[in-house]
């Protein structure tokens, strides 16, 4: 299954590198940045409705993507969701190819999925630091995302 992910992968960035148009990398980079939003989808080995209509709504309304593309993305993670993958070839993609406010986005954009289904999860936590450490967000800029993400997602700060 993890070969399916990675040929729609290849195949959508691979043949499009190929060209080195600056669409291509633009392209490119945006199905990286939906690669992650996916592994934080999956990051709590359950994968909810909630998660992945906020993925499909960040795909399509900040990366542009059609709706074949982003439910495309969708079905090729679900059913990777129990198989172990390597963050590297998203994260390398992504911290060369965007701005660092881009960079801040998406770990907004990774928060806003973990924040979802109503619960903040280690899990999810985790992966969502160790990926912003991997496109070098700075701390501020990481905290800063995360309560942009709590705001917009509705989920209350803890207390005390």
């Amino acid at each position: 299954m993890w070969e399916s992910f990675k040929r729609f992968f290849e195949e959508h960035v691979s043949a499009r590198a190929a060209e080195d148009s600056g669409e291509t990398r633009d392209h490119a980079l945006k199905l990286a940045a939906s690669a992650l939003l996916f592994e934080v989808v999956r990051a709590d080995g359950q994968v909810t409705a909630e998660e992945l209509t906020v993925m499909r709504t960040a795909i399509q309304g900040t990366f542009g993507f059609s709706r074949e593309e982003s439910e495309e993305l969708v079905r090729l993670g679900e059913a990777e969701a129990r198989k172990a993958t390597s963050l590297y070839e998203f994260t390398r993609l992504v911290d060369q190819g965007f701005s660092a406010e881009q960079k801040k986005r998406v770990v907004e954009l990774l928060w806003l999925v973990a924040f979802a289904d109503g619960k903040k999860d280690p899990e999810e936590e985790h992966l969502v630091r160790k990926i912003a450490g991997l496109l070098h967000v700075p701390h501020p800029d990481f905290i800063d995302a995360k309560i942009r993400a709590r705001s917009e997602s509705g989920l209350e700060p803890p207390r005390g």
